[in-house]
């Protein structure tokens, strides 16, 4: 079953951040639309597999991307 979220990006001095209106805390940045899309996109799967496999959320390991200027 597929199901279709609503995205909603906004403009921020590093890209864009995109975030799913439907599930809030599916969220993520990229440099530009495109890749904060693709980044939504990997977000949700991982979100999904979390839901599905029932993974207490204390154990989930959240990799952050740094920027250094």
């Amino acid at each position: 079953m597929v199901k279709s979220y609503t995205a909603k990006y906004t403009k921020i001095s590093s890209g864009y951040m995109g975030q799913l209106v439907e599930w809030p805390e599916v969220i993520t940045e990229g440099k530009d639309i495109d890749e904060c899309r693709e980044m939504l996109k990997d977000a949700l799967t991982e979100m999904i597999l979390v839901v599905q496999t029932g993974w207490p959320k204390s154990q989930i390991l959240i990799p952050l991307r740094q920027r250094f200027c």
